[in-house]
């Protein structure tokens, strides 16, 4: 099998097709080395230095995408695992939409491959900063490992969310969903 994007989707497709998500979890083939896909930080998929032409094939791709207790970045099938670069995170959430409000409101974001994730216990949100910059970094988590970085818009419309809790007798920034407190910075 080669590295061709193309071989790995339909391989992908024939195992996958009656199922929504491929069951990675149960995939642990060894690995068959490193492919020349990068995940550029404004979340272009660029194969051997051109961006994949199809947007089916970076969606088809996000699903059978895993990060491993190496802090590497695998496209994952039953027989095969190709060990790709990321610069930041594979994903992007480029939109919010908040339900409710108080305690009880869901905080909804859309990646840019349409997947909508609600904050919450399945996908939490970690809001910490870059090391070289010292920028926040707001991240959900997706699956298998997988982070989507927050875009500067969806950011700032999360801050439009954020109250003050005192959490062990310190006033803490942040955000309700379902029910669960994400902490993004100090109060005062």
């Amino acid at each position: 099998m080669s590295q061709n994007p193309e071989n790995l989707v339909e391989q992908v497709g024939e195992t996958t097709k009656n199922l929504n998500k491929p069951p990675l979890e149960n995939w642990h083939p060894e690995l068959s080395g490193d492919m020349d896909l990068r995940i550029s930080r404004d979340g272009k998929w660029i194969h051997k230095g051109e961006p994949l032409g199809r947007d089916a094939i970076v969606r088809l791709f996000s699903t059978i995408l895993r990060r491993e207790e190496d802090d590497r970045y695998y496209l994952i099938t039953p027989v095969e695992k190709w060990r790709i670069q990321v610069d930041d995170t594979p994903l992007l959430a480029h939109s919010l939409e908040v339900e409710g409000n108080g305690k009880t409101q869901i905080i909804r974001l859309t990646t840019n491959i349409g997947e909508i994730l609600e904050v919450g216990d399945e996908h939490p949100l970690d809001v910490s900063t870059y090391e070289d910059s010292g920028q926040p970094r707001p991240v959900i988590r997706v699956r298998h490992g997988l982070d989507a970085r927050l875009v500067t818009a969806a950011y700032y419309d999360l801050a439009e969310h954020i109250v003050e809790e005192t959490v062990d007798g310190q006033a803490v920034m942040g955000v309700f969903s379902q029910g669960n407190f994400y902490k993004i910075g100090q109060g005062g």
